[in-house]
């Protein structure tokens, strides 16, 4: 993933003076970028640098997840548009389009109750 973030400064600011470029978690991956044309760049690159290694991206399981954007312009692999997706589960985590935390909280209840519910009396 190195290699297809390294070249140019397009991922989201994360301190004062670094960028967070992507997200990795085990097979995941999350790119992060401002702007569509810096994400459909990025998204090239993994996909042209995945292709010489012999991996491929899976355009199914492949969702856009944009938040408080004004481009309506698909991110596509290969020409293909992938899918765009209201709200996004991360790690466990709910983003949506606008930013909030309602959905994940209330998700997050709704899981705390139903295992409260399963315990039983001693």
């Amino acid at each position: 993933m190195k290699t297809s973030t390294d070249q140019k400064r397009n991922g989201i600011q994360w301190t004062l003076w670094k960028q967070m470029d992507d997200l990795d978690f085990a097979d995941d991956l999350a790119l992060l970028s401002h702007t569509q044309q810096q994400m459909q760049e990025k998204t090239s690159i993994v996909a042209d640098n995945s292709a010489s290694l012999g991996l491929h991206i899976n355009r199914g399981k492949s969702k856009v997840f944009k938040t408080n954007a004004s481009s309506n312009t698909p991110i596509t692999v290969e020409g293909d548009a992938l899918e765009e997706v209201d709200s996004f589960t991360y790690l466990g985590s709910i983003l949506d389009k606008q930013g909030g935390t309602d959905a994940d909280v209330k998700t997050r209840i709704g899981k705390a109750r139903a295992a409260f519910h399963q315990l039983k009396n001693i």
